[in-house]
């Protein structure tokens, strides 16, 4: 399964999805994990209210079970989730 992780350092899992200046995406299996791809964004990425800033990282993600943020908005979590529940958030 794939696991994506938004970052800004590529190290640590420091980033909020629409902020992120990088997604580290990982291959996970019972045997161990594979570095797949860091899809970096350019731009100006901490502007509110840009949605067209989405699109991108959506499609980048598309195909993980799983992504870990420091934080996402409702416009991000609405299209990942697709379920009828909010996206579940650690302290």
């Amino acid at each position: 399964m794939k696991v994506a992780f938004a970052t800004e350092d590529g190290q640590h899992v420091n980033a909020h999805f629409g902020w992120a200046k990088k997604i580290a995406i990982y291959d996970i299996n019972p045997e161990g994990c594979r570095f797949v791809n860091c899809v970096e964004f350019i731009g100006n990425l901490e502007e509110d209210g840009n949605e067209d800033k989405l699109g991108p990282k959506l499609e980048a993600i598309k195909d993980c079970a799983i992504l870990y943020v420091a934080a996402i908005g409702g416009s991000a979590a609405a299209p990942r989730g697709g379920k009828k529940r909010p996206p579940d958030q650690g302290c």
